[in-house]
């Protein structure tokens, strides 16, 4: 997934800049998240192991930017990075896979479902409390495997990474976002530079999309005052309109059996702070030690 998404702001860079693409090197850096995969990142540390080596490869100048899924850059940076943009969003919906199951209501009773998010997990448990979750770590194509050979019933993905991969066929449910709220940043591609690099920063700018910069802008502000992490089930997404943010959120308990929701809209430039307002009223909502 990490290749693709660096393939694509390389082809993108090169079609605007007007240079050869192996002008544009990627580097592939093994990353920890990558390398865990027999326990939630909530246990390991949290997205931050999706960014470390990467951020210091950064700091070092071994790479000029470094390609992220948006959703798995922490709210805290380090103060010599910055987040340069990001691309053009990609579909921000979920995706239920399974052999039999058409839908969420069609699988059967006590179903396994295998995924390594505590988002996903809670929302199906919200709509299905008596489906059992399991952990399921490693790639894409592992965790179809997964299912087709009968290790687990179901499990539940980000659409855009199976479009990035060519393998969008394998959804058999597309989760409305009415009902199935997806992660912060989910679909979109971050770039981080260095501060201070104009040079970089001047080239990037010419692929960056500025409507998913202002939604970002509402997710990420939401997450950053609920102090966001892989450690709780938090749902985001910020709609752009031409002149309006529409924004919603949701806060659950990892098995689903009691949830919080915010909806709110504002100007773009207004963006940041209807994030912050979102999450000040939905932390008002809380019971006390909801977080444990």
């Amino acid at each position: 997934m990490a290749l693709a998404q660096a393939t694509e702001v390389q082809a993108r860079l090169s079609a605007a800049l007007a240079i050869d693409k192996a002008a544009i090197e990627i580097v592939v850096i093994k990353t920890t998240g990558d390398q865990i995969l027999d326990r939630p990142l909530s246990e390991a540390g949290g997205k931050g192991l999706f960014t470390k080596e990467l951020d210091i490869a950064l700091i070092r100048g071994d790479i000029d930017f470094a390609v992220h899924s948006a959703k798995d850059l922490p709210t805290a940076l380090p103060n010599e990075i910055l987040i340069s943009g990001y691309l053009p969003r990609e579909d921000v919906r979920d995706v239920l896979i399974a052999k039999e199951a058409l839908s969420i209501a069609g699988l059967r009773q006590g179903a396994v479902v295998g995924t390594a998010s505590l988002r996903r997990g809670a929302m199906l448990k919200k709509l299905r409390p008596d489906v059992q979750i399991t952990l399921l770590r490693g790639n894409v194509q592992t965790r179809l495997g997964k299912v087709e050979h009968g290790e687990v019933d179901a499990t539940m993905l980000a659409l855009a990474g199976l479009k990035r991969l060519g393998l969008e066929a394998h959804a058999r449910v597309i989760l409305d976002t009415t009902e199935f709220l997806p992660a912060a940043g989910q679909g979109a591609i971050g770039i981080t530079g260095r501060r201070g690099d104009d040079a970089a920063g001047n080239a990037l700018a010419k692929i960056l999309d500025a409507p998913t910069g202002v939604a970002l802008a509402a997710e990420r502000a939401f997450l950053t005052l609920l102090d966001g992490s892989c450690k709780t089930p938090i749902g985001a997404h910020a709609q752009v309109t031409a002149d309006q943010v529409h924004f919603r959120a949701i806060v659950l308990r990892p098995d689903g059996s009691e949830f919080f929701e915010e909806a709110l809209s504002s100007p773009h430039a207004e963006a940041a702070a209807l994030g912050e307002t979102a999450a000040r009223k939905i932390l008002g909502k809380l019971p006390p030690g909801f977080f444990g």
